[in-house]
């Protein structure tokens, strides 16, 4: 089996990569990097040139980008089934890229505070915050997961971007996604990776630019 590495740092998007090391059952290596420093060595720039985290490596594969990654691992790692069959993956991939595209851009907008003009808002793709968060809501609300009953990568990867913005005021409380989270992230995995992050943040979060 190809050797498995992942780049990461407690304080980063890196937690995303490892709940889904952990759901697909994947054995791996961590490499913990440092804003400022080793993630712009050029060590780590032939991994990923735009010096940030996560990344992994596998053999001679090496992807970037949270959902990426994600949809990645589930079918690297078939066994544990967390991609639907090919025929059924159109809730899979609409909603883990809607998250990765519209909602991202979204909240890192509102987080800045750029407040679009009317006539802007078909220029930035995702259109108005609060249609967005509608869409989300929805999205979250039909079922226990975006697939339905099945849990899939695709809610690793929307239940920790809700997650994040919940802890950081960045995503606006409702109780539908507070609900979510709660189902999504209540997993042996996700409480394995949590702690291994947890435990990591005391040695390296305090690193300069975490």
């Amino acid at each position: 089996m190809s050797e498995l590495k992942l780049y990461t740092h407690p304080r980063s998007r890196g937690r995303i990569v490892r709940w889904m090391l952990h759901e697909v059952g994947a054995e791996y290596t961590t490499e913990y990097l440092l804003y400022g420093t080793s993630m712009s060595e050029s060590a780590y720039r032939q991994i990923n040139p735009m010096g940030k985290v996560p990344a992994i490596q596998h053999g001679d594969a090496i992807v970037t980008e949270c959902a990426a990654i994600c949809a990645y691992l589930a079918d690297a790692f078939p066994h544990n089934g967390l991609a639907p069959p090919t025929e059924r993956r159109a809730d899979y991939y609409r909603w883990m890229f809607f998250a990765a595209g519209p909602v991202e851009a979204a909240i890192t907008n509102a987080a800045l505070g750029v407040e679009l003009k009317p006539e802007q808002e078909a220029f930035v793709g995702y259109g108005h915050m609060q249609r967005v968060l509608d869409t989300l809501e929805a999205a979250v609300s039909r079922s226990d997961y975006l697939c339905g009953e099945r849990f899939t990568a695709a809610d690793v990867y929307v239940a920790s971007q809700i997650n994040f913005g919940l802890q950081f005021g960045t995503l606006e409380k409702r109780p539908a996604f507070e609900g979510y989270v709660r189902r999504a992230t209540d997993r042996d995995a996700w409480r394995e990776a949590d702690d291994l992050d947890n435990a990591a943040m005391e040695r390296h979060g305090q690193a300069h630019g975490s």
